[in-house]
């Protein structure tokens, strides 16, 4: 009975995944648009002091640039919007494909392949290196450096 109930409740949370609300009030929960988007009317356009046009003219510029900016934004996401979505959604579950199928397994490959290598190097190094360098160092370790400052 518990199995049943824990199965119904995954398969109820995995529906929920994809039939989540949607907040229509807050379109941009995690603010990825913030920094990009906002261009207003005064970002735009703005007058000096001294060279003022007629206030007429100044309200009537910041209600059609305002308007043509909501309603050409709003033809273009319905014209283009849903097209655009589904090209995202496909490059999208393209790029999660291949990493879930490519690039994940070539790099697990990769690191259990090279953990060979790695092996047969490190032994190489220790057996032919290190008596090597050690004598080496044994040598050198006698030299002494003497600074004299003749006149």
């Amino acid at each position: 009975m518990a199995e049943e109930r824990s199965e119904l409740e995954e398969r109820i949370i995995i529906k929920d995944q994809h039939t989540k609300e949607i907040d229509l009030v807050n379109r941009d929960p995690k603010h990825i648009n913030e920094d990009v988007v906002k261009v207003d009317f005064e970002d735009v356009i703005a007058e000096p002091v001294g060279t003022y046009s007629f206030d007429g003219v100044w309200k009537t510029s910041y209600t059609t640039f305002t308007v043509s900016k909501y309603w050409c934004y709003r033809l273009l996401s319905a014209v283009l919007g849903i097209p655009l979505a589904v090209v995202w959604g496909f490059l999208f579950a393209l790029i999660s494909f291949c990493h879930i199928w490519a690039v994940v397994p070539c790099i697990k490959s990769y690191l259990i392949e090279i953990q060979c290598v790695s092996r047969i190097y490190s032994l190489c190094i220790h057996t032919f290196c290190d008596p090597l360098f050690e004598a080496l160092s044994k040598i050198c370790s006698n030299i002494r450096v003497a600074l004299r400052k003749e006149i």
